[in-house]
């Protein structure tokens, strides 16, 4: 019995094996189908660069996108100009800006996303005792430096404007805003850092953009993921004195770090032989005089990078330290003299390219 048993299941096997004589071509068939599909899809994942120029916030923007999906440099740009439109114009009445310059000190409320870049840039005004300050645009305006019609204001009507400045005229609580009477606010220290942020996220929600690059006018870059072959991204940094010549040197970035350049060639006229630039001392209400003619800061957040440029041109090299240390920023600070001076972190990406230049240590207290 026991013999027949083991037979019939001999049997079974036999016949299946006839009823499908080919299984394992078809198993290698299938598996080979696999491997290329595989290959395909591994192929077909690799990103596409898509580079463009736009402009937006008053600047020219270049982008280096690396995508395994659709071209999307167009609607960065779109991107940018919404945020100008909607949140920082002061020239536009629809925007949230112009709108609470124009509440005579009635308490407004503001987008979430829009109260917490006010809350990053209060924070900063305090950290750096004013020298960031964002209630300045009356007194900016009153220089015109960089419009029709630059020129040395009057000294009592400068003295009539900065009486109204000072970032305590700011009172924020959550998403509700109040200026003091007559003040108003500006914030084009940091719009570009703004822009870069709002940037930054809407990278983050597409799936298919593995990397990418968004420069602002120089004075303000992002980089995104890692490139492709995955050396660092390379930032150029312009020589102050001679800004259609050669580059001063590069900054090496990694992907999601921020790049902000404060520069008095930037806007700026001359007026018996003297530079009047735009980056003004909110103390005295002239433009800055602290040693330096440039500025670079890299930091890991777009708002903070953007508004310590501009605070630490205002503070000069030996007064920045501290508040660079808050943020965990480097910097790298450019004189007349021809020196670069930077902080330790800096040293280790930046590389200079310019003879007429010499590197100088950062004195520490």
């Amino acid at each position: 019995m026991r013999k027949r048993q083991i037979k019939k299941e001999i049997n079974k096997k036999e016949i299946n094996r006839k009823a499908n004589p080919y299984g394992k071509f078809l198993l290698a068939a299938v598996c080979a189908a696999g491997t290329i599909a595989l290959c395909q899809a591994a192929y077909a994942a690799e990103p596409e660069l898509y580079t463009a120029t736009d402009l937006a916030m008053d600047t020219v923007v270049t982008e280096s996108i690396y995508t395994t999906g659709e071209d999307v440099t167009g609607e960065i740009g779109t991107l940018l100009r919404k945020i100008e439109s909607d949140w920082l114009s002061w020239t536009q009445e629809d925007s949230m800006i112009a709108r609470i310059n124009a509440s005579e000190g009635q308490t407004m409320e503001v987008p979430d996303q829009l109260a917490s870049y006010l809350e990053k840039v209060m924070q900063l005004s305090e950290n750096s005792n004013g020298a960031l300050d964002p209630t300045l645009g009356q007194v900016i305006r009153l220089w015109d430096i960089g419009g029709e019609n630059p020129h040395i204001p009057d000294e009592d009507e400068l003295k009539q404007l900065l009486a109204l400045t000072g970032y305590e005229k700011v009172h924020l609580e959550g998403n509700k805003i109040t200026l003091d009477e007559g003040c108003t606010l500006d914030l084009g220290a940091v719009g570009k850092g703004i822009g870069c942020a709002e940037v930054t996220d809407y990278l983050q929600k597409q799936q298919k953009i593995t990397a990418g690059l968004v420069n602002l006018g120089g004075s303000s870059v992002l980089t995104y993921g890692t490139k492709p072959d995955g050396s660092k991204w390379q930032i150029a940094i312009t020589d102050p004195r001679e800004t259609e010549g050669d580059y001063l040197g590069a900054v090496a970035l990694d992907g999601g770090e921020f790049l902000s350049t404060s520069g008095d060639y930037e806007k700026y006229f001359m007026e018996d032989g003297v530079r009047y630039h735009h980056i003004l001392d909110p103390e005295t209400g002239y433009p800055a005089n602290s040693g330096v003619c440039s500025v670079t800061v890299v930091c890991d957040d777009a708002v903070a990078a953007d508004g310590l440029s501009t605070a630490c041109f205002i503070l000069g090299r030996e007064k920045s330290q501290s508040l660079l240390e808050k943020y965990n920023a480097e910097a790298l600070f450019v004189d007349e003299d021809h020196h670069v001076t930077m902080t330790d972190g800096m040293k280790e990406r930046f590389r200079l390219l310019k003879d007429s230049y010499t590197v100088k240590a950062l004195q520490t207290d």
